[in-house]
């Protein structure tokens, strides 16, 4: 009976081990410092996945794939597509995990959450909850 008890103990310390190390290695939700947005200079951000606002995946074109952002250290941002670019600054307000982007052209900024900020993934949430997941290029 004794071994019994040792061997479940040692199982259940094994999985208690495992889920610790899965949650501490996780990346979704951590968000760490601005300096992550821009790396030394800068840093360009690829679209990876995105979902709607009901959390299901879109399914993103080949243009869509192709878009990116460049965040740099001084504030600024470049979106590019193949049909555009859209230039302007960012605010990132790291206490609240919020980026403003307001473009030049004078359109209105948007802010979205920041769900996750690591040096290699971006996820932003929009206000109506559909979420835009980048990585690193």
């Amino acid at each position: 009976m004794k071994q019994v008890t040792r061997l479940h103990y040692l199982a259940s310390l094994f999985m208690l081990v495992t889920l610790f190390t899965f949650a501490c290695g996780s990346k979704e939700g951590k968000v760490e410092g601005v300096n992550m947005l821009y790396g030394t200079e800068s840093k360009v951000w690829k679209t990876h996945k995105e979902k709607d606002a009901s959390g299901d995946k879109v399914k993103q074109t080949d243009a869509q794939e192709d878009e990116q952002i460049r965040f740099y250290a001084n504030g600024q941002y470049n979106m590019t597509s193949q049909a555009q670019t859209v230039n302007g600054k960012y605010t990132f307000d790291q206490a609240n995990k919020k980026i403003t982007m307001t473009p030049e052209n004078g359109n209105a900024a948007n802010t979205f959450d920041v769900v996750t900020l690591t040096d290699d993934r971006l996820t932003l949430r929009s206000p109506e909850g559909a979420e835009l997941q980048l990585e690193k290029e």
